[in-house]
């Protein structure tokens, strides 16, 4: 993209400044639509109807955005990254507004779907674009302010949803994206370089088609069994045997493409192996746990959604503060598996906490201290993996590397969520065997709260406990995967940056390197 690299975060030239507040507007774009949806979907389903659809309004938006991120990656390393992340906002933007103006349940799902297609450039597009101006020592400050953006988007996007919903309308939680993007648009458009000359490449065709459906069936596999149709039906086998039919295809496809989606060989650097696979750990954890976590809160704690959602803000500002300051830390003392090993222990030893809590039934504010150890973890963590992938390889490969990182991430949160879904159900069904006929047990798993509040207030106590116990599950599989990524970021040469990363101070930095 451009062979001019940043000096460390002081004094920046004026068109640097408006590229890294473009960049961190369109990250809060594409991550604050993950989780702003949720509190409307009900009155969409009021609104539109189709409410047996409606789960696919989130399912299309993370199918679209997981299969496309990496062949975004993959054509910005071809072609630049100006002419697609430019692209991956005005498509996101375009979308938006059509999913407010949306007239029927299958217009908002179609429009969702291409909606998620422009969110997955622009998340992995923005990480990408950071890491081509800054130095490698330098990309995990950057990279903390990214991570700090995802989880504020996380913390206000319920809360901004349910407020734009009740004052106004669910479409305006489609419609603030608008002027957010036009922002964005603007300030990208002056401040990204100019796309490189342009080379003759060979576009991967094959290799793509196949890598979305193993990804769409796959991800389609882990969202709707248990839900849509059993693990044990003709579907989960048929879409499970898609899914790794196209996979297995999809890799021998990549090992004779001139050009692939995904270059295989990026595999045998041991550094970018250990953070890519530390990141789908982290993501099957993270997702395996915080699904559940407001669901605990609700049904077992007894409080209501508003203070439920409370009780995520120690996590979401630990992350917050721990990524911004983590990450100036560890680029000033360079060493970023000292940072990452650290922040997955405290992940681990957060989820563990809250399972060992879980299981006492302890009080309220028991809970606040783990969950603010779970967003330590985070902050330190997730910056310094993504520099460390990013540092791994050679920069004509960044795209790429940065893509798959985010494309098996998002694969270990769906299968997360699969797992301890699937966990969480068995567990309950097995606590509420004892019941007999007195109450259906199906119901209250696939109903959840609004089955129980149905029930006599005497079966309620024995309810609670099932859940309890059934719910802990997901904690401890999530503690468990955490444990084995302690053990694999272990594994990482603890080579941090040479002063060759520095050209501040007078030294050629060096981009191709080992972290």
């Amino acid at each position: 993209m451009t062979d001019t690299l940043l000096p460390p975060a002081r004094g920046l030239p004026p068109h640097l400044r408006r590229l890294f507040a473009g960049l961190i507007l369109s990250m809060i774009l594409a991550s604050l639509d993950q989780s702003i949806v949720n509190t409307a979907l009900p009155r969409m389903a009021g609104d539109l109807g189709g409410l047996a659809h409606l789960s696919w309004v989130v399912t299309a938006f993370m199918l679209a955005s997981t299969s496309a991120t990496p062949i975004f990656g993959k054509l910005s390393d071809m072609f630049g990254r100006r002419a697609f992340l430019i692209g991956a906002i005005s498509l996101f933007l375009v979308m938006s507004m059509l999913c407010g103006l949306a007239q029927s349940m299958p217009q908002l799902i179609a429009f969702r779907f291409l909606q998620g297609v422009g969110a997955g450039g622009i998340m992995t597009l923005t990480q990408t674009v950071i890491s081509d101006v800054v130095t490698p020592r330098e990309r995990v400050r950057y990279q903390g302010f990214f991570s700090a953006a995802f989880a504020f988007s996380s913390l206000a996007g319920p809360l901004l949803g349910g407020g734009l919903t009740t004052a106004l309308s669910w479409r305006w939680v489609f419609y603030i994206n608008l002027p957010i993007g036009l922002l964005a648009l603007a300030l990208l458009w002056r401040a990204l370089p100019p796309p490189p000359p342009r080379k003759p490449h060979r576009i991967d065709y094959e290799g793509a088609a196949l890598l979305v459906t193993g990804a769409s069936s796959l991800l389609l596999l882990f969202s709707l069994g248990g839900s849509l149709f059993a693990w044990g039906s003709v579907a989960s086998f048929a879409l499970g045997g898609l899914g790794l039919l196209a996979i297995a295809l999809f890799l021998w496809v990549e090992t004779r493409a001139r050009e692939p989606v995904i270059t295989l060989p990026l595999f045998r650097i041991g550094a970018f192996s250990t953070g890519v696979l530390t990141m789908a750990c982290m993501g099957f954890a993270m997702m395996s746990a915080m699904v559940f976590l407001p669901l605990y809160f609700q049904l077992v704690l007894g409080l209501n959604p508003a203070q439920a959602g409370a009780m995520m803000l120690p996590q979401i500002l630990a992350m917050v503060l721990t990524s911004i300051f983590g990450g100036r830390l560890s680029a000033r003392l360079g060493r970023p598996k000292v940072f990452m090993v650290t922040g997955v222990g405290l992940e681990a030893l957060g989820l563990g906490t809250l399972a060992v809590l879980a299981t006492y039934a302890a009080p309220v504010p028991a809970f606040w201290g783990a969950l603010a150890m779970l967003g330590f973890g985070m902050g330190i963590a997730m910056p310094n993996a993504t520099a460390i992938v990013q540092n791994a390889v050679p920069k004509a490969s960044i795209g790429s590397a940065t893509a798959t990182m985010s494309f098996l991430r998002s694969l270990g949160g769906a299968s997360g969520v699969a797992v301890s879904g699937g966990v969480m159900a068995q567990g309950l069904s097995q606590g509420l065997r004892h019941l007999g006929g007195d109450v259906d047990i199906g119901a209250i798993v696939n109903g959840g709260m609004e089955a129980v509040a149905q029930l006599p207030a005497a079966m309620r106590p024995e309810i609670e406990a099932a859940f309890r116990h059934a719910i802990t599950g997901s904690f401890e599989i999530g503690g468990a995967v955490m444990s084995v990524a302690f053990i694999v970021a272990l594994t990482l040469r603890n080579t941090g940056f040479a002063p060759a990363d520095m050209p501040h101070e007078g030294r050629k930095p060096a981009t191709d390197r080992n972290v």
